[in-house]
């Protein structure tokens, strides 16, 4: 069964120097590489049994959010915080994950099975703070690793439709479920993310545009070139849905990072940072890896701590390092999408939030 065991910086410094943490980051890196120069319609084709198969799952998934409505709308409420409907469709992914997973996958047994139904439901936020970070996404990319692992895919053809079809798939069901649910960014500002939520689009991005000849990096200020590359490029659609749900200011204001990584003159020297900082800034980040599940397919590395400590009244209960922006887990911040869609709505109470 997962188990999560990072509960100190002791354990952070065994994670980070371990063959496991390795091997996750030599996954990523290989997806990246296999969509060097390509577009995002540019799949590998024929496509797999097993793509197909996962593809058919996410679309399992977005008729699961259909049936989770959100009741109250922008009129009858004052918060710019999460939607309680989420948890339903939380619940009900919680409930069917492992139905899930047998019905698009053979020859799994059920501990894997079991295994990988963690990941998958760990993909979508946190049910309680009614947030997404990632740390969420990094789950994604584990349920992923964990059906290679298992022989669903093969790197050696599945990698660029995996990244092409199912990660981008993910991506954009995860912006309907940010929308719709108004999901809070899992930390003060995303804090490990490059926008409030994600990370991984923009390292794939990257990759994608590493060899371009003529796009740059600092092309992301151009409204015209956002538009007209948005729907080919990771990259440029990650900026895209960023300036349509930020209500004041430029990106130079609410994202200065993607600003700072605007004036490297190549993507290629991009896509090389991302990968480093992906590594650091996720991967190697407690207040994200305590949260970090281990398996047989992630196996947790040798010296690390027991998966729970007993606290002074010897109930058993977890260890918790917060984020040093905030309370990652006790204070709620307003979802940017939810500022959006009331600025639209009612222009006369718009009130910035602190992160817009």
């Amino acid at each position: 069964m997962p188990e999560k065991r990072l509960l100190s910086s002791q354990d952070l410094t065994i994670w980070i120097n371990s063959k496991t943490k390795q091997d996750l980051v030599d996954f990523i890196e290989t997806l990246a590489n296999s969509i060097v120069d390509y577009q995002n319609s540019q799949l590998s084709l024929p496509l797999s049994d097993s793509i197909n198969n996962a593809f058919s799952l996410l679309q399992d998934i977005r008729d699961i959010i259909e049936r989770y409505p959100v009741e109250s709308d922008i009129e009858s409420t004052k918060s710019r915080f999460g939607k309680v409907e989420f948890k339903s469709f939380y619940d009900d992914i919680n409930q069917n994950s492992e139905k899930l997973i047998k019905s698009h996958f053979n020859g799994l047994d059920p501990n894997q099975i079991q295994e990988l139904s963690i990941y998958l439901v760990e993909s979508w936020g946190n049910r309680q703070r009614i947030d997404y970070g990632s740390g969420h996404e990094l789950n994604f990319i584990c349920f992923l690793y964990g059906l290679t692992k298992y022989n669903i895919f093969n790197l050696l053809e599945d990698s660029t439709n995996l990244v092409l079809k199912i990660f981008m798939e993910y991506i954009n069901i995860m912006r309907i479920i940010e929308t719709k649910y108004w999901l809070e960014p899992a930390g003060s500002h995303g804090v490990w993310g490059l926008d409030d939520y994600h990370f991984l689009p923009f390292l794939f991005g990257a990759f994608q545009l590493s060899k371009h000849k003529h796009l740059k990096p600092i092309s992301i200020h151009n409204e015209e070139m956002v538009e007209m590359f948005k729907d080919k490029y990771m990259y440029f659609g990650c900026i895209d849905f960023i300036n349509s749900i930020k209500t004041t200011a430029t990106l130079r204001w609410h994202s200065p990072m993607l600003d700072d990584i605007s004036g490297v003159k190549k993507w290629s020297k991009v896509s090389e940072g991302m990968i480093k900082m992906y590594s650091a800034e996720v991967l190697g980040k407690l207040p994200i890896m305590q949260h970090f599940y281990f398996s047989d397919f992630l196996p947790c590395p040798q010296g690390v701590s027991l998966p729970h400590i007993h606290g002074k009244d010897g109930n058993i209960e977890e260890t918790h390092v917060h984020s040093t922006w905030g309370d990652c887990c006790g204070i709620q911040i307003p979802s940017a999408i939810a500022a959006s869609v009331a600025s639209k709505s009612s222009p006369k109470i718009h009130k910035p939030i602190p992160f817009d």
